[in-house]
Parts: C-alpha cells; structure tokens; sequence
C-alpha cells in the first residue's frame, strides 16, 4: 500500500487547511494522522477506524480539526480549523494492514506509512 500525502503549505494563525491522504488503493485498515515539529517527538494528531464510526483526536487538537474518509476516492482527509503557530510540524500519514474497530494514535500500530506534507503556521 502507497500512500500519499498532501495538502500541506504555509498559513496565517488562525487560517485553514485541508491535508489529503490517498492511497494506491482501497484502505481496509484505519488511518492515522501524525506530525513532527523540529527537534520533537512524532505526535499522534487524529485517526479514523475501517468502519468510519470511530474516530479520536489528541487533547491538542480537539474541536479544531476533523477527520473524513472518502472510501470512493481511497482518500482520507484532515481539516484544519484554527490553526495556531504550535500546529507547524511535518504531517504524516499511515494506516493500518487489517481492519480496525477502534482507532489508535500510537505509531506502532501502524503499518504502512506515506511521506510527509509540511505544513507552516506563520504571520
């Protein structure tokens, strides 16, 4: 499984982006979001389950991004909603070999990784 993301790019406090994971084909596992600041720790940011009606989001972010699954476009995507300068990191994607029931942010849950879309926030 390819995965591929992006979305990414530089934006003001406050702004939005949408980041776009697509695979090379149907996704049967779940789907996390991850992000790395410079000189940080990979962080778990969000992940949707196979079935669509488990999702989680870290403390971090909640209430400002949303994640969605499109399973006809094999794409999941990552909504960004006021975002702070905090948010700048390298975003990653991956998901899982099988299905999944309940999601997890821990990376080594995950199987199959896509390279990252750096996304700046900035005035």
């Amino acid at each position: 499984v390819q995965l591929q993301a992006s979305g990414g790019g530089l934006v003001q406090p406050g702004g939005s982006l949408r980041l776009s994971c697509t695979t090379s084909e149907p996704i049967l596992g779940g789907i996390g979001w991850f992000r790395q600041a410079p000189g940080k720790e990979r962080e778990g940011v969000s992940c949707i389950a196979t079935n669509d009606d488990n999702t989680f989001y870290s403390d971090s972010v909640k209430g400002r991004f949303t994640i969605s699954r499109d399973h006809a476009q094999n794409t999941v995507y990552l909504q960004m909603n006021s975002l702070k300068p905090e948010d700048t990191a390298v975003y990653y994607c991956a998901t899982t070999r099988d299905y999944v029931h309940y999601c997890s942010v821990i990376d080594t849950s995950y199987d199959y990784w896509g390279q990252g879309t750096l996304v700046t926030v900035s005035s």
